[in-house]
């Protein structure tokens, strides 16, 4: 099968969107079939195609940006030529250009997938407001024209108003594919003596330094951590420099990052065994996220699949890896005061909220995730409508674990 990936960044630019794209084209590429993404090419250095991990990336130039969105004169070009090649064309949202691409689709008689990661909530202001506009009604035409959509979870399904007008109709649950780099016990206990983590707690978090990530919430928690565990460390994995659209947000937490210097490290972007190790030393990670923008959260399950409880919003969506898996605790969004009294909880007793890894990593791997993808596609292909499907029976596995825990 031909497949058409179609979203506005991809590698190397560092997401939970891109994470997922990237490791469910590859996935496919595994598993027989030809797989190309067409995307921004964001930064001119970047190559207009190449090939990665056996994905074909194709990269139109960008001419200007409105706020996080890109404006690419030749998109329509690359956009026709692309969907003539494919069996099927899977779009990503948010993105400005999704319903052309949609139209595309149905003009030449492709099924037409897309999955919607997350709301996109920009910062205050008109000019943001009027982009904020244009995009829900792109998102709106959009969603029309496709055959289905697909989310990761009923619960964000039904507790976002885009996923929830297609409940009944053609919105699909499939979970979001997560994969890690094997690493050493070498590594792990190399990581541990680089970082001096000997005789301390460790929290993670991983996430770029954005807005809606709440590193604030983390950040004013912290004191009442150190209250009751006065050798906690709170490791920061992700991209903390030049975070595109995030100057202002990194610049006003900067006093908090130097004020707590001895107990919170920006590691910066981790890749492959060192992202593995990173998991592997933690004793609790949070997800403070504080809206929609976040819809799952892929890097609970990268932790709870090393065995380490999640401290998590209660944001739909979010809520429920902690919610399917009784790995953790779930507290009020922004609640600084809720977070640091369950990551006291979790790091006084981490082993009561420990389950299977196995079980949480088979639930999310990426060929099953392809698998579940596949399934629509074919679907689809065969001319049926592909109406609403239930959640996926590893979700279920997943509860069924946690009771048994609990009894």
């Amino acid at each position: 099968m031909k497949i058409l990936e179609m979203l506005t960044y991809y590698h190397p630019h560092v997401s939970g969107l891109t994470i997922y794209v990237e490791r469910l084209s590859q996935a496919l590429v595994r598993q027989g079939h030809e797989v190309t993404v067409l995307t921004a090419q964001y930064d001119d250095s970047l190559p207009r195609e190449e090939m990665m991990h056996g994905v074909r990336v194709i990269r139109v130039p960008v001419a200007f940006r409105i706020s996080k969105g890109v404006i690419m004169p030749s998109i329509g070009f690359h956009a026709t030529k692309w969907t003539r090649w494919a069996d099927v064309v899977h779009l990503h949202l948010p993105q400005f250009d999704a319903p052309g691409f949609a139209l595309r689709g149905r003009l030449f008689g492709r099924p037409v997938v897309l999955t919607y990661h997350c709301d996109l909530q920009l910062p205050t202001g008109t000019f943001n407001r009027i982009v904020d506009g244009v995009v829900k009604t792109m998102n709106q035409i959009a969603g029309s024209l496709s055959h289905a959509v697909v989310t990761y979870t009923r619960d964000y399904g039904t507790n976002t108003p885009f996923l929830n007008q297609y409940l009944e109709k053609k919105l699909h649950i499939i979970p979001p594919p997560v994969d890690l780099t094997p690493t050493t016990k070498n590594e792990a206990e190399a990581f541990f003596e680089q970082h001096s983590l000997n005789g301390r707690q460790i929290i993670g978090i991983s996430a770029r330094l954005a807005t809606e990530k709440g590193v604030e919430i983390l950040l004013n928690a912290l004191p009442h951590i150190l209250e009751k565990h006065p050798n906690a460390l709170v490791l920061h994995a992700g991209p903390y420099q030049n975070v595109l659209g995030e100057e202002a947000y990194a610049e006003r937490l900067e006093p908090l990052f130097q004020k707590y210097a001895a107990n919170y490290i920006r590691l910066g972007t981790l890749h492959g065994a060192e992202l593995t190790a990173f998991y592997k030393n933690l004793d609790c990670l949070v997800i403070c996220s504080l809206n929609s923008t976040e819809s799952f959260g892929l890097v609970q399950i990268e932790a709870m699949r090393n065995g380490v409880p999640v401290v998590s919003s209660n944001l739909p969506g979010v809520r429920q890896s902690v919610a399917m898996t009784g790995m953790g605790e779930v507290v009020p969004i922004g609640d600084h005061l809720a977070l640091a009294q369950a990551v006291n909880r979790v790091l006084a007793d981490k082993a009561s909220y420990q389950r299977s890894a196995e079980l949480i990593s088979d639930s999310f791997s990426p060929d099953q995730t392809a698998n579940e993808y596949l399934k629509l596609f074919t679907k689809l292909k065969s001319g049926d409508t592909a109406s609403t499907t239930p959640e996926p029976p590893a979700y279920e596995q997943l509860r069924a674990m946690r009771d048994a825990a609990k009894s």
